[in-house]
């Protein structure tokens, strides 16, 4: 946010928010202070424009450089090939839930917006509209990108969108990112600290799978869960759908424990 944005609103905070009387800010108002702070602030976007030249970039060059040998492999799956890139543009969504959130606090602007919206419920829940709302954008075009990308340099060992389970992992790829992106959301409002909101994440979601390896428990780790809908055949015991609920369950908990600490403790 500009700095002349935050004396504007420290000086008449209703009135940024379109209201006429303290307390009464409106959903609408909010979702637009929101989305005010997400164009003014240059970290964000280029977070979200992180993620998808990551996502895309890193697909581009591992379907470009596979061997025919992993090509013609029996478990080759041409369609989860295509989001090898994920696994770098997973951070920029992270990084994005997380500054669009803990940065509230970094600078002390969280007393400014409480003070201009009261109602805590309101002000969270615009916030999360906002960044869910711009993650699923991003990652819808990010997962039709990187399929219809990686699945061209694959060749002929590429696939069409009519293919199983395509379509399905272009969309599934949105709600991912969308999902992960609430998920660190949720995190920083607990955690009030950008440092420790990504310290804690980023190992978690993006190491601790490769490092533990498959079993019965890490197929419930949220990366590991929430991509089998990115898989043609969904592997490990759960399915698409299902795999994404249990992400959806690890981002319900994190988004109710950062509301919790919102709710009780002084900004």
């Amino acid at each position: 946010m500009s700095q002349d944005t935050r004396e504007q609103v420290l000086t008449h905070p209703t009135d940024h928010l379109g209201e006429s009387r303290a307390g009464r800010a409106s959903i609408r108002a909010v979702v637009h202070s929101e989305w005010m702070k997400v164009r003014t602030l240059r970290s964000l976007p280029l977070a979200l424009v992180g993620g998808l030249a990551a996502t895309v970039g890193g697909t581009m060059l591992a379907c470009g450089t596979y061997g025919e040998a992993e090509l013609e492999a029996a478990d080759f799956d041409p369609v989860f090939a295509s989001f090898f890139g994920l696994n770098f543009g997973q951070i920029a969504a992270i990084c994005f839930g997380v500054l669009a959130v803990a940065g509230e606090y970094a600078d002390g602007g969280i007393r400014v917006w409480l003070a201009a919206v009261p109602r805590r419920g309101l002000w969270y829940g615009g916030k999360l509209a906002v960044v869910g709302g711009l993650s699923l954008a991003t990652g819808l075009v990010t997962g039709f990108v990187a399929l219809l990308g990686g699945q061209a340099l694959l060749g002929e060992h590429g696939v069409g969108l009519g293919a199983p389970g395509a379509l399905r992992a272009a969309l599934g790829c949105g709600l991912y990112l969308t999902l992960l992106t609430l998920l660190a959301a949720g995190v920083a409002a607990a955690l009030r600290s950008t440092v420790g909101a990504i310290g804690v994440l980023v190992p978690v979601v993006c190491f601790l799978s490769p490092v533990l390896g498959e079993g019965a428990t890490t197929r419930f780790l949220p990366d590991r869960a929430g991509q089998q809908v990115l898989h043609a055949a969904p592997e490990g015991g759960l399915g698409a759908w299902s795999g994404l609920g249990v992400l959806a369950l690890w981002t319900a908990a994190a988004v109710w424990a950062g509301w919790r600490v919102l709710e009780r403790r002084d900004a």
